[in-house]
């Protein structure tokens, strides 16, 4: 293939339907909306800045909601020794397979799969009394799981961005609050920004993160009927606690273990973003999340030009003062050549601006959630600006809710529960709560426990194997 075929494919729109082939559609989107690339590193991505700006907003949002309960930012390093991980068996045997390793004549260092332990080696030296708890520390950092699965950018890589909190207190309950605080605030975070919606619960044992005594949960329904595990919060009880001695002396006088927790969420969120909410023409963002509001795009013929640029810029200097606007000056490439590259880019409202419109002194609105087009009037600009970002953020989670509670069922046999995983539905049924059950249902269906709901009535009835059932659950395949 020659360098202008190439570079045709290159600036071509998104070529396959998202219901046709959604794989290749997310890769087509990922890629021409320029959010990530492969890297020449196996398993790797290069984050692009479309698709970094996007991180960038969410770790803002999510920063300041952790800043403003009381969570301070650390780093640590990347290097966690082999003796700190086989201080915890049940927890290294979990990251064995994923473990990537360096060493050096002293001593065999894994690339960071997660923090635990060696943020716990510190809190054991830095926690004395319980003048010292809680701790509420957060790292934002890189991960390296070694997965030889297929690389899905976002969604399945090598290395990835994140945030993982850890957490020191004086109570188990002090610990359950926290838990259950932090999945608060992913939720706001997915549910309020992203604008998708979750289901909550705790993770099965099999399901749990390793060496937590429980783990909270938040899933969301992915348009292919695959389940995303959006974020976790883990009650760590004082198992780590024993293993690293971290110890303090209480109100009482009596040395006591202090009671953790963990919870992170990564970029694989923006992975979800781009599912959910993505069309056949690209990226759909919601407003609260976008890095670019408005982008302004002139309709210009030679004559015109000057005063139709000199529009535009008042325009954007009226609206910059509460939205992030854009000008696109660029005069190589038609209007209609920039119309379908910033619909692919997703951003929520492009105003067009031509010599009529000035005349009418308008300017031409146009949704990319609906592609409603209409003219409005500058004078009243920023309110329609404004009320058109809250509608389509609304709108966006309407209708992922719309479709995650059209996609879920309730079943109570397992000849239905084996017809609705086929048919890529999210299953609600009760659950006997055995794993063996569990790893029977996954062999069959590959479907797996996603969430347990955590408000449930005591249930009547059987689990679809047959034997009693003890609470409810959510059952879907999974990314």
């Amino acid at each position: 293939m020659g360098k202008n075929e190439n570079r045709k494919k290159e600036t071509q729109g998104i070529t396959v339907k998202k219901a046709g082939d959604f794989p290749e559609w997310y890769n087509e989107v990922v890629l021409k909306a320029g959010m990530a690339d492969f890297a020449p590193i196996g398993g790797c991505m290069v984050i692009m800045p479309n698709g970094y700006a996007i991180w960038e907003k969410i770790q803002g949002t999510l920063d300041r909601m952790l800043k403003d309960t009381g969570h301070r930012n650390a780093y640590f390093p990347m290097f966690i020794p082999e003796r700190f991980l086989k201080k915890e068996a049940e927890h290294f045997e979990g990251f064995v397979p994923e473990v990537a390793w360096v060493e050096d004549e002293n001593e065999k260092y894994a690339l960071r799969p997660t923090s635990e332990t060696i943020m716990y080696d510190a809190y054991s030296k830095w926690i004395r009394s319980w003048r010292d708890l809680p701790v509420l520390i957060n790292q934002w950092c890189n991960i390296v799981r070694w997965e030889t699965k297929a690389t899905k950018l976002f969604l399945r890589t090598r290395e990835f961005l994140w945030q993982e909190g850890h957490t020191a207190h004086t109570s188990d309950k002090e610990a359950d609050d926290e838990v259950m605080k932090i999945l608060g605030l992913y939720t706001k975070l997915v549910e309020d920004y992203l604008a998708i919606p979750v289901l909550t619960g705790k993770k099965s044992e099999a399901e749990k993160f390793p060496g937590a005594q429980y783990t909270a949960a938040m899933e969301a329904m992915m348009p292919d009927g695959k389940a995303l595990q959006m974020g976790t919060s883990h009650h760590l009880g004082q198992h780590f606690a024993k293993v690293f001695d971290i110890k303090y002396l209480d109100r009482d006088g009596r040395e006591k273990m202090v009671w953790q927790t963990s919870w992170g969420v990564s970029t694989r969120l923006i992975g979800a973003l781009i599912m959910v909410h993505g069309d056949d023409k690209g990226l759909v963002l919601p407003p609260k999340i976008a890095p670019i509001h408005v982008v302004i795009v002139p309709i210009i013929f030679d004559k015109d030009k000057k005063k139709v640029f000199d529009e535009c810029r008042k325009v954007k200097e009226k609206l910059s003062g509460d939205y992030e606007v854009h000008f696109d000056e660029r005069e190589t490439y038609s209007a209609g050549w920039k119309f379908n590259e910033w619909e692919m880019k997703g951003v929520p409202i492009r105003l067009e601006i031509g010599p009529r419109d000035i005349a009418k002194r308008q300017v031409v609105m146009v949704r990319r959630d609906t592609g409603d087009k209409k003219p409005v009037k500058i004078s009243g600009l920023e309110k329609t600006v404004g009320s058109t970002l809250e509608s389509i953020q609304k709108n966006l989670f309407s209708r992922a809710k719309d479709f995650l509670e059209k996609s879920t069922v309730k079943v109570s046999t397992y000849k239905e529960f084996k017809k609705a995983i086929e048919e890529k539905r999210m299953v609600k049924t009760l659950w006997c709560g055995e794993s063996r059950c569990e790893e029977k249902i996954k062999d069959d269906t590959a479907a797996t426990t996603r969430v347990i709901p955590f408000s449930q009535r005591k249930p009547r009835g059987k689990c679809i194997c047959g034997k009693k059932a003890n609470c409810s659950v959510y059952f879907s395949r999974s990314y």
